[in-house]
């Protein structure tokens, strides 16, 4: 009877101490995976477009050239008095030029725009009018260079390649597309007398002798009579010079790289001399030994 009231309160006891255990345990807070933190995928770096070929040019003052070699160009012709002249000259010394005709004269006189091609001259596009262009409209600029484009075609049986603006006067947008449309290499020059001026034959003379370099374009006017007057001995100095005229379209044909300019290089300069502070004086030490009197 005792063994068995021993044994109901040893379970009872047993029971009270677990219920209050479970009363005062907390569960344990579950356990956190640290968070992966994703680093963004890096892209790779694009590869730098590549730059365009440098897209030739379509507009030039002169040609960079390996030799002596120039283009005679002549503006506003032909007349009908004053080009076979200037042809006869160019003959008989066998030069070449090339010849920015106006419409309206090319019309006009189609027997000297073949005469010329004949003789290996070049016949190029002036306009139709010799307007300037770089204040019209593009409709007004296409009806000036298509009627003179169509006159020089009829007269010499094939198209122009090349074109100058009356004064040199023309807007990028307008070279642009004119180049596009026409397929015309745009001409001016770096050498003027100012002949239309007329200043006299022999300052003609010396102004293009005095600015003439190889691959020069030379401007004049075949409609001005001093200036005719001019060439013959602008002619015979320019080649006693060297020079060799060639058509415009020749000397863009014989176009070079511009060479780089070479890097000057420093000249050996003597070693600079590296100043030495003066050392301080050191007291010598006191000799032990007394000196000799007189020495």
């Amino acid at each position: 009877m005792f063994f068995r009231r021993f044994i109901a309160i040893g379970t009872l006891s047993l029971l009270a101490t677990y219920a209050s255990f479970a009363q005062d345990a907390k569960p344990a807070a579950p356990v956190e995976k640290p968070s992966v933190v994703e680093r963004p995928s890096v892209a790779p770096a694009r590869p730098k477009a590549s730059p365009s070929p440098t897209e030739p040019p379509i507009t030039f003052n002169s040609v960079h050239v390996d030799g002596p070699y120039i283009a005679l160009t002549f503006d506003d012709g032909p007349s009908a008095a004053l080009t076979p002249k200037l042809l006869d000259l160019l003959a008989a010394r066998h030069l070449k030029a090339t010849f920015f005709v106006v419409g309206q004269n090319a019309a006009d006189h189609p027997e000297i725009l073949k005469r010329a091609v004949r003789e290996g001259h070049e016949i190029a596009n002036h306009s139709w009018s010799h307007p300037n262009l770089g204040k019209m409209s593009d409709e007004a600029v296409r009806r000036e260079l298509q009627k003179t484009d169509d006159a020089i075609s009829a007269a010499i049986g094939k198209r122009p390649t090349l074109m100058r603006p009356p004064y040199g006067s023309i807007t990028a947008h307008q070279k642009k597309w004119i180049h596009e449309e026409f397929g015309y290499r745009i001409i001016i020059w770096d050498v003027d007398p100012l002949d239309w001026k007329r200043p006299g034959p022999s300052v003609v003379t010396a102004r293009i002798l005095k600015e003439t370099n190889p691959g020069s374009i030379i401007l004049a006017h075949d409609i001005h009579p001093p200036t005719i007057e001019a060439m013959p001995a602008t002619f015979d100095q320019l080649m006693k010079k060297g020079f060799k005229s060639v058509t415009v379209t020749e000397l863009l044909g014989m176009a070079t790289p511009v060479p780089p300019k070479p890097t000057p290089t420093p000249s050996p300069s003597a070693p600079r001399a590296i100043a030495v502070p003066s050392a301080t004086p050191i007291a010598s030490p006191v000799a032990s030994a007394t000196a000799t009197p007189g020495s």
